[in-house]
């Protein structure tokens, strides 16, 4: 095992804090809690858990000086609409000091509340809040703290900045914990496919925003409706890479009664809602990503070779396997910005372990770049996904991880030299 430390943090100074966290029944020993092959630093450290959450948006400013996190008191436990976090940033060019900037209390474990920096901004950020009118999003440059607030939260923002796409957050709260929010009730929350209700865009300029498709619109396109189906609804929304496009997932429950088990489907649509196209519809699509502005990478299922992580081609019947018999387990996958290699990461192994890695598919080359571990305590919703997010140089990689304790924490690696980013 190969355990690297960053120059300013020693492995001794990391196995040391790790070793006066106190350790469940069963963990290893703190040495034995990591193995990193690239150098490695913690950013963020207690008394509070830091994290950022998903792995598809922009962590990192423009100039990869300051990392974008969030902040609160607890790890173990749902979150309740009583939970406030704390929004912030670390200069890691000062310290790795911690500014915080603004709270919300529209979050979830999984996906926190979209905090990103803005396409096209060097000190705009965005994110959701909940207030007394419902959930909202808000616009603030975290230099200056001038905000605005918008009528509507985001899901995903446009490349252009000028556009975001957004769903019923309670909805999503209600059908899969630990992606959606909780605070406010959903009024369709008895409705299996609601006719009002559905998938928005919204101009983040002038706030304006209209309903591109419900539920019971897409329930019934390109297929025939299940009629013995349980509660539908939307998930997993991203833009490709030049903002023609968006990608949603259609999921449904198996039985009008159930709550967990479901389908899913991938489709596409241009920002106006036109050009509506499954792209894949075998029952199972995981985490994917755009890799240009008409391909996706998804782990997904397919006839011909069941799961695989498949590389479609937007408005075709084109797919084709990616990292066959190298790539077997699915993963939150992104592409480098030179979009030569692909960074991905895995569930815990049997010893609990959570593999990173980086893939290039030119040549099938595979890099470990370390695993981490994850207490058994830390499952469903609260779980700890290393959800590894590059920077905008792609020098450096950024993950989540309890590996240390029982705190989780932004940790930083440095990935320039397998991928030549100085």
């Amino acid at each position: 095992m190969q355990l690297i430390a960053a120059p300013g943090v020693t492995l001794m100074l990391a196995l040391t804090l790790a070793a006066s966290v106190h350790a469940e029944a069963g963990n290893p020993a703190p040495e034995q809690r990591f193995e990193a092959h690239v150098p490695i630093r913690a950013i963020t450290q207690g008394p509070k858990s830091h994290w950022f959450a998903y792995y598809d948006k922009d962590q990192f400013n423009v100039s990869d000086r300051y990392v974008l996190g969030m902040e609160v008191g607890f790890d173990d436990r749902t979150n309740t609409p009583d939970d406030v976090i704390v929004l912030g940033m670390v200069d890691v060019e000062d310290g790795d000091k911690w500014i915080p900037f603004a709270e919300s209390s529209a979050w979830c474990w999984q996906q926190g509340c979209m905090l990103q920096w803005l396409p096209g901004s060097k000190s705009e950020v965005i994110y959701n809040i909940r207030t007394d009118e419902g959930y909202k999003s808000v616009i603030q440059d975290v230099f200056s703290g001038a905000k605005r607030t918008l009528p509507k939260p985001i899901y995903a923002v446009s490349p252009t900045g000028k556009l975001a796409v957004g769903v019923n957050f309670a909805r999503v709260g209600q059908t899969r914990p630990g992606y959606g929010y909780y605070g406010i009730a959903d009024p369709n929350a008895d409705v299996l496919a609601p006719r009002d209700d559905g998938l928005y865009v919204m101009d983040l300029e002038t706030g304006e925003w209209k309903l591109l498709f419900t539920q019971h619109d897409v329930a019934g396109f390109g297929m025939e409706r299940p009629t013995d189906a349980g509660k539908h609804w939307f998930n997993h929304l991203l833009w490709n890479t030049d903002g023609t496009r968006f990608v949603f997932l259609h999921r449904w429950h198996r039985t009008p009664t159930s709550s967990s088990g479901w389908f899913t489907r991938m489709l596409t649509a241009g920002p106006d809602g036109s050009g509506l196209h499954v792209v894949a519809d075998h029952e199972l699509v995981s985490h994917f990503i755009w890799k240009n502005a008409r391909q996706i990478l998804a782990w997904s299922r397919e006839p011909e070779n069941k799961n695989h992580f498949h590389l479609y081609t937007d408005q075709t019947d084109t797919v084709e396997v990616v990292g066959e018999g190298i790539l077997k387990q699915d993963g939150h996958c992104t592409y480098s910005p030179d979009r030569e290699w692909v960074l991905t990461d895995t569930y815990p192994s049997r010893e609990r372990m959570q593999a990173l890695m980086l893939f290039r598919p030119s040549d099938s080359k595979l890099v470990m770049l370390g695993k981490f571990y994850l207490a058994p305590t830390q499952k469903g919703e609260i779980r700890c996904d290393l959800h590894a997010r590059w920077s905008r140089s792609g020098k450096y990689v950024c993950i989540d991880s309890m590996h240390l304790g029982d705190q989780r924490q932004l940790y930083l690696l440095d990935v320039g030299d397998i991928i030549g980013a100085g």
